[in-house]
């Protein structure tokens, strides 16, 4: 399960890169470490999330969907915001 979520993890990075190169969007380092750090909270809720069903424990899965999920959909959200404003700023500048 590992491997294949590190595949397709993988192929939805080179992706991405190569579709914001392709339109010309440049990306902070802070950008890339605050996305890393939401993709990681949001592997994280979601692998938890499948364990403590898989064990009977609905409280603790939901519990923990929704304390590590958010934080994370939020730093992705932020992570996706701060390019998408500053490429959106460079356009309506020229």
């Amino acid at each position: 399960m590992q491997f294949f979520t590190g595949l397709v993890l993988g192929a939805a990075l080179l992706a991405l890169v190569l579709w914001l190169r392709s339109r010309k969007i440049a990306v902070k380092w802070y950008e890339w470490l605050i996305g890393a750090l939401g993709l990681l909270l949001l592997w994280w809720a979601v692998h938890d999330f499948f364990s403590s069903m898989a064990e009977f424990n609905e409280f603790a899965a939901w519990t923990f969907l929704w304390l590590l999920g958010a934080p994370g959909f939020i730093l992705v959200a932020i992570a996706a915001f701060l390019p998408w404003r500053r490429h959106c700023r460079r356009i309506n500048l020229q």
